[in-house]
């Protein structure tokens, strides 16, 4: 491990740095119970809790707390935020509450990392709802790096953010690797590549694996997810799938593909998680088949431990401590955009009121480029955003 003074990383060691088979675990009664056998039985290395996702809840069960702490007195707990809504163009009150109770919570576990998710979320307070995207510009770029720096300071470990399945453009799509990058440099933080986002992608837009990996910074990758998800058909066009990214079913074989072809481009990568939502694992078939899931990633991840090279451990904390703003940085119209689109999404009975309410509001012919969007992208956030705007729900 690195020697770190003062939170801050001194000249890493070279040595191997094997990766860790993680599960996302919450406090859900058919997860947990999907997860028991695989729990029991030594194979999971590390979880990942979604810790916000209880932050209304006065306490934990006993039992609950114990399995985190004993994942955090080994280090392999890692933090994944849900309800901070990076890129609000207002700071609010909520965002403040939601930092001071993850540094409360930092006293009592040890983190490896924390992470959040790229985008904004729906909902009239932005702390419901699902991550959709945003312009890609100088105003959210320095929004998104400012909370990046709080979040780090919140918490005194690593932080990281999530690539995005959804985007409205080719373009955005493009865009994101290279703009994720920029945001997480002044932190020094690092990338979790959701595979499965990414497939969305290459399923909705029609690229490839290697043209869009090629527009990540793979050396900041140091969390790998599994997923799997779902086919909605368009309405706009019933020869035309949208692949969403609902977390609802088991991984697909293209995703464990990717797996082994992303794994040896990524130096710095050490957990590889699967993910899946409670609410899919109701029946006996469903928790077995995840569990298969984690077996055949567990399998993917020992090879490749196996031939793992001597690296440099890159620890992604700051090389100099933060400099942190006063004040959050704001922008008064962006947030007002923000919250034009939320209540278009949320309320339009359909594509085309969705379409004619667009045209009429700030956003077009705005930085949110809407003329560029693709109709059945604009249709899939309608269903994400009036399914989500109640926010995620996680069964206990």
């Amino acid at each position: 491990m690195p020697r770190l003074r003062h939170g801050i990383a001194e000249s890493p060691p070279l040595m191997n740095h094997p990766l860790r088979a993680t599960l996302a675990c919450n406090l859900d009664a058919n997860l947990l119970r999907a997860a028991l056998p695989l729990l029991e039985a030594g194979r999971v290395e590390a979880i990942e809790w979604s810790f916000d996702a209880l932050f209304n809840q006065a306490e934990r069960p006993a039992w609950f707390e114990d399995l985190l702490q004993a994942y955090s007195d080994e280090n392999r707990l890692l933090g994944h935020g849900v309800y901070f809504s990076l890129f609000s163009g207002r700071w609010s009150a909520d965002q403040q509450r939601w930092l001071d109770a993850l540094r409360a919570l930092t006293r009592r576990f040890r983190f490896d990392h924390v992470t959040e998710h790229f985008g904004y979320l729906t909902g009239a307070d932005f702390h419901k709802g699902a991550p959709l995207s945003i312009p890609l510009t100088s105003t959210t770029l320095a929004i998104g790096q400012d909370r990046l720096k709080r979040l780090q300071a919140a918490c005194g470990c690593p932080v990281g953010l999530e690539n995005l399945a959804f985007a409205y453009s080719t373009e955005e799509v493009r865009r994101q690797g290279n703009f994720l990058h920029r945001l997480v440099e002044p932190v020094n933080g690092f990338l979790i590549l959701d595979l499965h986002n990414l497939y969305c992608q290459l399923q909705n837009f029609n690229l490839t694996a290697d043209e869009l990996l090629a527009l990540y910074p793979l050396d900041r990758v140091r969390e790998i997810h599994l997923s799997g998800g779902s086919w909605a058909e368009s309405r706009l066009d019933g020869n035309l799938k949208i692949r969403r990214d609902t977390h609802d079913e088991a991984v697909p074989d293209d995703v464990f593909a990717l797996l082994e072809r992303t794994m040896p481009r990524c130096p710095n990568l050490r957990y590889v998680v699967l993910e899946q939502l409670g609410n899919s694992l109701g029946t006996e078939e469903a928790r077995l088949n995840f569990q298969s899931d984690f077996e055949r990633m567990d399998a993917l991840v020992e090879t490749r431990n196996r031939t793992l090279p001597p690296v440099a451990v890159q620890s992604f904390l700051p090389a100099s401590p933060l400099q942190l703003e006063t004040e959050p940085v704001e922008d008064d119209q962006l947030d007002r955009q923000q919250r034009q689109l939320s209540d278009i999404l949320e309320t339009a009975t359909d594509y085309e009121q969705a379409r004619l309410k667009l045209a009429n509001s700030e956003l077009m012919n705005s930085t949110w480029e809407v003329e560029k969007w693709k109709p059945h992208m604009l249709e899939t956030a309608l269903a994400i955003a009036q399914k989500w705007k109640d926010g995620f729900v996680f069964n206990e």
